[in-house]
């Protein structure tokens, strides 16, 4: 079982500024945490991912790595929008663990962010090294988003989340099933991350029915051989109370599938997105 998706960071309220003060989430999360946290759920591999836009957390990310091979990815984060983001590509991509890049464009002010120019300039370098991006944007970013795959049709890229929908308990919203739907027309959308998911619940309460909707729609759009197994590790821990509680959830959520369907969303997917 590998986890799509994960974060780790040291702690400052400074330099992670939306994490909220006195949250499960301010504190360190670091390398012994993943592997207790991993082990006590049955995970044997993890793609960590940028938390804080700055080369030197990526930088630091791959040091983590170093350290373990349980951490088997990095999804960092490079100025895309620079001048000279090839050479800063091309010294991460010096480091075998360096898989994608991700931007955050769901905190960017304008929702048309992702057709800008110059992050587009950037993206068109990310094929000259072999790496993926990972999306990740609010439902209501849908539209723009499809309109920025298309640009870039060799282009592979991983949606983070499941796009972040605005999820009611009993009901899927319709601008994002027919979002969705669309981005799983492009081939190029090679993975779609079912993870993130609890955090965008709006109730007080979260409806496990709920959540088991949003992943049987995502199944039937994109099939198993294109969704991954993700936890948002700590992030998650504003809704759940720990690591395990989410893989359990997706266990339960791929019990009834083929197996060869299991193995596709709970590690091969990542496994092949990625390169690991």
């Amino acid at each position: 079982m590998l986890d799509a998706h994960h974060h780790l960071w040291h702690y400052d309220p400074e330099n992670y500024p939306w994490i909220p003060p006195g949250s499960a989430l301010a504190r360190d999360y670091l390398l012994p945490d993943l592997i207790e946290n991993t082990d006590s759920a049955g995970v044997t591999g993890t793609v960590v991912v940028q938390a804080r836009q700055t080369l030197e957390e990526s930088d630091w990310l791959l040091e983590v790595a170093d350290q373990s091979d349980r951490i088997q990815g990095v999804v960092g984060w490079v100025p895309l929008a620079d001048a000279d983001v090839g050479e800063h590509l091309a010294r991460l991509c010096q480091h075998r663990k360096f898989k994608a890049v991700r931007h955050v464009v769901q905190d960017e002010p304008d929702d048309d962010f992702i057709l800008g120019h110059d992050f587009n300039r950037g993206i068109e370098q990310l094929r000259d090294h072999d790496l993926v991006y990972d999306i990740l944007i609010f439902q209501k970013h849908l539209t723009p988003t499809i309109e920025f795959v298309d640009r870039h049709p060799d282009q592979p890229f991983v949606l983070d989340h499941i796009a972040k929908p605005v999820i009611h308990n009993g009901r899927i919203e319709t601008e994002w099933r027919q979002g969705m739907a669309a981005l799983a027309e492009r081939e190029n959308v090679i993975a779609v991350k079912v993870s993130g998911m609890v955090t965008e619940v709006t109730d007080d309460t979260i409806s496990e029915a709920t959540l088991k909707s949003y992943f049987d729609e995502s199944l039937d759009m994109f099939g198993a051989q294109r969704l991954c197994f993700g936890t948002d590790w700590p992030v998650c821990l504003l809704r759940i109370d720990s690591y395990a509680h989410w893989a359990n959830s997706v266990r339960a959520y791929v019990a009834e599938l083929s197996v060869s369907e299991q193995n596709a969303i709970l590690h091969e997917t990542c496994q092949q997105a990625y390169r690991l």
